[in-house]
């Protein structure tokens, strides 16, 4: 495959919650979380020229959280007044140490941080949308005020919050690139079968979303 030319007017990277909170000894651990971090910084240091980034920035008690549902346990499945939501353990609490942006991330290129989830009664996977799917972040605004037209997108987790960013994106009229080893997956089990990887990966061809790697930049 060619190699993929960046154009700094109209590409960003986007740095889905490289927390710790999501690394390995965290609250809410990726397997090889924290493997994502040098991919990142060499592609901060090399081909991009821009970035944002997104942390979860929960409050206590936050009706994502298993220990907000008694009798429930992280994993399972409730429903919500906007549909089906994974409880979780608490993770990504405001002002925690394990909240902010993984102090080993390269952050001179990050022109905006987006703190989601901070709404108590609404989780907010996407970068673009809160999951009710319909209160928007502000994302998208930013974006079209700087011009941006394609997406590349890294970070935690590739089944959960990078692959809503990814869809929304798409939705959106973007042009998505997911950077493959760059992110980290949950890898939950899939209702329809296979995990939640899977699934996210089904959904994201569909929309057109590409996958790529860190090395098939010009």
């Amino acid at each position: 495959m060619p190699a993929i030319a960046l154009d700094p007017a109209t590409d960003i990277l986007g740095i889905i919650d490289v927390q710790p909170t999501f690394m390995p000894g965290g609250e809410l651990p990726v397997a090889e979380g924290e493997a994502v971090v040098p991919v990142i910084n060499r592609l901060l240091a090399g081909p991009f020229a821009h970035a944002f980034a997104t942390q979860d920035w929960h409050p206590a008690g936050h009706s994502s959280f298993a220990s907000a549902h008694p009798g429930q346990e992280p994993f399972a499945v409730v429903e919500m007044p906007y549909g089906p939501q994974v409880l979780w353990p608490d993770h990504g609490l405001q002002g925690s140490a394990n909240a902010a942006l993984h102090p080993g991330l390269d952050q001179a290129r990050i022109e905006l941080v987006l703190r989601k989830g901070f709404r108590p009664a609404l989780d907010s996977y996407s970068a673009f949308f809160e999951n009710d799917r319909r209160t928007a972040t502000g994302l998208h605004g930013w974006l079209q005020a700087r011009g941006i037209r394609r997406l590349f997108l890294s970070g935690l987790a590739t089944d959960y919050c990078v692959a809503w960013s990814a869809e929304d994106a798409a939705r959106l009229g973007y042009q998505v690139f997911v950077i493959e080893d760059a992110c980290r997956g949950i890898g939950l089990p899939a209702p329809e079968g296979g995990t939640t990887i899977d699934a996210a990966t089904r959904r994201l061809a569909a929309l057109g979303v590409r996958i790529v790697a860190s090395g098939d930049f010009a």
